[in-house]
């Protein structure tokens, strides 16, 4: 894996839970945009992979109106 991530010259998005968490389990994941929406729901796949540790730095933060935060993080060090 770590040939495709030292070869790649583009951005490549991944979405879908068990996409994320192998690619992120992988150490192919540099940066992180997540929503936290105001509302609990339960269930659904992880989308976080257990056994992962990674420190990750803000670069980007906008909160909208109806309580929706977007925050975007770099990987430390990525």
């Amino acid at each position: 894996m770590k040939a495709v991530k030292d070869g790649a010259d583009r951005h490549l998005s991944i979405a879908g839970p068990l996409l994320a968490a192998s690619a992120i389990a992988a150490g192919l994941v540099d940066e992180y945009h997540l929503f936290l929406v105001p509302a609990l729901v339960g269930g659904g796949n992880r989308a976080l992979p257990d056994d992962v540790r990674l420190d990750l730095d803000l670069v980007d933060q906008r909160r909208f109106d109806d309580g929706t935060a977007f925050l975007r993080y770099h990987r430390t060090g990525a």
